[in-house]
């Protein structure tokens, strides 16, 4: 009996607790209830009483249907017109393939994601037209979609809807998926490759914010939309960035995650919830979570669901399940979700399969669709993210829906193009079914005038790309003067020049507000913390601690008009701000500069495909790869030493890569990348090595500007004519001091003179090699035009030795240009820890390897003789015992 009296006391206690916690909700704001439970869980703590925290919200919508507002728009109409843009977007793939089996294309993702992104088409986008528009990242396997609304608007022909994935074949040819490169004044920002788009999207993001700081652009509503799939989130670069947003307080980024449990092959988590660890995951790095799971068709289960059963349930199903039911017949929905239970069975008697079968998910619901919008565009101090829980290959029938080959379906057979008709309620006729015709509403129909009114009130269509900004005026020349002077006896590092560079241009009064730099988390390697106190360090909310350093004279400095990107240990999100300030002339109508500095190695080579897609999207500005070369960084080895970007670069068509040597050719190529990209706004970007080997930079010849530009000057011209013998040393970057040396030590032993040729950009003459061979070729041409390699050496004999800090097919990719053969020293192989000088003897670079690889080359032309050889290798301490570089 006592422990029946304990037991209705404590139920009483509890509901007391129970109505004072439901008055606060029900007479005070919700914040005010968050409050008090913040109190217990506090005070509980306090007495070592642990209150866990759930992770993740029940398996239902975050937005209850009492919260919600009423649908602003025509859903008779919105419905009639996606029914048009879902049958044209699947017809444009289906007759593609139908024409050119295995052109490719996809079906089943836009029949997935096409409410997501209508409700925002007709409600939330904001076009550029009335300013800042919206960054909105396109899911890119959708990219039908995007077309068949665009052709509704008037933008796009028929003709184009018959030419998709046909770009060669006809003008009017449209991109697989969205490539601005291709459809420069259509699509603005490439998402295809799996993971760019969520990172790509947080640092744009982020750049809006800094340029608002900096007071380069007004605060504004802009939005920065991402549409991501959900098995994309399984990329490292989707999750390893949402820490940053939430950081930043970046309530500009909305994140709308499109939950169909479907990646390629299969669920993407089959035995477990995607959405609901994806809900940890996003909450548990501080971002604001909205769940959009199931449809009002579900609202009336949910109510009269008294003891919370079908919840319980739905919690408990992995989404192999979840699939399983919106593949099968509703009568197996009734047996397996709601058949073992009267109480659930109870629910859904009033329903019969078909209407089971048609209960929707919530991410096909534009009344749940634009409520979860509305709440994430309101929402202030956090990054929102939408989980939105669709059907892949949604109202396909057999033709796709929910099966595991979904993402494959190109082709559609006459019952599946009736099914396809009729559930979405299109105005095609059995006869013209197979022919898959393109449709559209008349002209001056109240549907056309609903859809372009809409857009026209948010701004004007999209996706739409255009160039807004003023050609820059170049900076002055006093900014680069003092580098063409040489260093006299001083010493100096390629890499202090170039930051010496960027300080003064950050004082220039043409282009110094534009300027962005950008550094993982290297300044003092680089030696860029002389720019802590002149540019400072940009923070969201500023500096609010005491720095360690303050004392110092270039301390640590943190500000919220900041002008460095110093982004943390994150080379995917340098390059990702790269892309942001580099297309900022296109997003924001700014001609903003970004210079980011990283290790060479980390450059290419770790982030090689968002360097592609920053091509393809137009960014413009300079890639530093700091400390380049193989044998320049001593002592870090093999992870660190780069041998290898420029061999990278030479595969991307509109990026000019330079290795220069001395501050002069910094300076040159710094200027005229300015001038090219900002003043005469040509589309391209730079890649520039420098090292941190100190050595006398020399004064600048007259009139090389050209041969620097160009790839390749002569720095040196023998003027010893007693000398028979002549060789032609060919250097670069991190190894032209070896190069010096070799030069000396020819002339003076061995008495022979040498021409020494500075070789700036390898991938300038590489590029300019192919272009002439290629015009030469189609025009048929006998008597062939010279590229600028024949040019200057067309006149030349003798021997000719390359040396770089670069694998050896770098220069290897001009040599059959030369006048005769051309023999190459490059490091090949891993690379190793040790000093400068080990590790080109190593890697055999070193100025004894070039001596004797020219008295090699005399050898074998029969112009010195063998025994001299050998003598020249003993003194030269040359072993050919020693390991091989390139396999050991």
């Amino acid at each position: 009996m006592a422990q029946k009296e304990k037991n209705r006391e404590v139920q009483v206690e509890n509901r007391e607790w129970l109505e004072s916690f439901r008055w606060v909700l029900k007479n005070e704001s919700a914040e005010r209830a968050k409050d008090l439970l913040d109190l217990l869980k506090n005070e509980a703590a306090q007495h070592s009483i642990s209150v866990e925290e759930k992770p993740v919200s029940p398996y239902i919508n975050t937005i209850s249907p009492e919260k919600e507002t009423a649908y602003p728009g025509d859903l008779d109409i919105e419905t009639k017109l996606l029914g048009m843009i879902r049958w044209n977007a699947m017809a444009m793939v289906a007759r593609a393939n139908k024409e050119s089996s295995g052109i490719g294309g996809h079906i089943s993702t836009y029949a997935s994601i096409s409410n997501l992104w209508e409700v925002g088409f007709n409600h939330f986008f904001k076009g550029i037209d009335d300013g800042h528009g919206d960054n909105i990242y396109f899911q890119g396997h959708a990219s039908p979609g995007i077309y068949a609304r665009a052709f509704l608007e008037g933008r796009l022909s028929k003709e184009h809807l018959e030419n998709f994935r046909r770009e060669i074949k006809s003008e009017k040819g449209l991109t697989s998926y969205p490539h601005p490169k291709l459809m420069p004044e259509f699509w603005n920002h490439p998402t295809v490759s799996m993971g760019l788009a969520p990172i790509t999207a947080i640092y744009q993001a982020r750049f809006n914010k800094y340029l608002e700081h900096r007071g380069l652009i007004e605060e504004n509503n802009q939005k920065v939309w991402a549409f991501l799939g959900d098995g994309e989130m399984d990329e490292p670069e989707s999750r390893g960035a949402l820490s940053i947003a939430a950081q930043d307080k970046l309530d500009n980024l909305i994140f709308v995650v499109d939950c169909n449990l479907q990646r390629l092959d299969g669920p993407v988590r089959g035995n477990q919830k995607i959405i609901q660890e994806l809900e940890g995951t996003f909450k548990g790095a501080g971002w604001n979570v909205i769940k959009v799971l199931w449809s009002s068709d579900w609202d009336p289960l949910f109510a009269r669901d008294k003891h919370d059963k079908l919840i319980t349930k739905l919690n408990k199903l992995p989404d192999g399940q979840l699939q399983k039911f919106a593949f099968e017949p509703g009568e197996y929905m009734r047996k397996h979700l709601f058949g073992e239970d009267e109480d659930l069975q109870e629910l859904v008697n009033n329903l019969s399969d078909t209407e089971l079968k048609n209960l929707r998910r919530g991410g096909h619901d534009p009344v749940k669709i634009y409520n979860a919008y509305k709440a994430a565009v309101e929402h202030k101090g956090q990054p929102s993210v939408i989980l939105a829980q669709t059907i892949k290959g949604y109202g396909q029938g057999d033709a796709g829906e929910a099966s595991n080959v979904a993402h494959q379906t190109k082709k559609m057979k006459k019952v599946g193009l009736k099914h396809f008709r009729d559930f979405f309620n299109v105005p095609v006729s059995d006869d013209a079914l197979e022919d898959l015709p393109f449709i559209k509403p008349e002209e001056g129909s109240g549907e056309l005038k609903y859809l372009i009114q809409h857009r026209e009130n948010k701004g004007g269509f999209i996706p739409k790309r255009k160039d807004k900004s003023e050609a820059l005026k170049e900076p002055d020349d006093s900014v680069f003067s003092k580098f063409f002077e040489g260093s006299g006896e001083d010493l100096a590092a390629s890499t202090s020049v170039l930051v010496q560079i960027l300080s003064k241009l950050l004082k220039d009064k043409n282009v110094g507000k534009y300027i962005v730099p950008i550094i993982p988390d290297e300044s003092r390697t680089f030696g860029m913390e002389s720019l802590f106190q002149q540019a400072g360090i940009y923070a969201e909310g500023g500096q609010k601690y005491d720095p360690v350093d303050k004392g110092s004279l270039l301390y640590y400095k943190e500000s919220a008009k900041g002008i460095i990107l110093e982004e943390g240990i994150t080379e995917a999100g340098c390059i990702s701000e790269f892309i942001a300030a580099g297309t900022s002339y296109l997003n924001h109508g700014l001609n903003m500069i970004p210079f980011y500095f990283f290790y060479s190695m980390f450059g290419f080579q770790r982030t090689a495909d968002l360097i592609w897609a920053a091509a393809d999207a137009g960014a413009k500005g300079f890639l530093i790869g700091g400390i380049s070369g193989r044998t320049s960084l001593p002592g870090e080895g093999l992870q660190h030493q780069d041998g290898n970007s420029h061999l990278f670069a030479l595969t991307f068509p509109n990026l000019k890569a330079y290795d220069p040597a001395f501050a002069y050719e910094v300076a040159v190529i710094v200027k005229e990348g300015i001038k090219k990209m900002y003043t005469q706004k040509e589309n391209c970007f730079y890649y520039i090595t420098v090292g941190n080997d100190t050595y006398k930079m020399p004064e600048m010849p007259e009139g090389v500007e050209e041969g620097i530009l160009k790839g390749m000057y002569r720095f040196v011209k023998s003027s010893n004519k007693r000398l028979k013998k002549k060789a032609h040393l060919f250097g670069s970057g991190a190894i032209m001091k070896e190069v010096l040396k070799a030069a000396e030590i020819l002339e003076k032993d061995y008495k022979i003179k040498v021409d020494i040729w500075s070789v700036t950009s390898f991938k300038s003459l590489y590029d300019n090699a192919l272009d002439t061979e290629r015009e030469n070729r189609l025009k048929a041409q006998m008597n062939k035009e010279l590229n600028y390699i024949e040019e200057c050496l067309k006149d030349e004999k003798g021997v000719f030795v390359a040396a770089t800090d670069y694998v050896k097919a770098l220069p290897e990719a001009v040599a059959k240009y030369f006048p005769k053969k051309l023999s190459v020293l490059g490091t090949d192989g891993f690379g190793r820890s040790d000093a400068r000088e080990e590790l080109r003897d190593f890697f055999e670079v070193s100025a004894a390897h070039i001596v004797y690889t020219v008295l090699y080359e005399f050898a074998l032309q029969g112009e010195l003789k063998s025994n001299d050889l050998k003598e020249a290798a003993k003194n030269l301490i040359i072993n050919p015992k020693k390991p091989n570089p390139r396999t050991s």
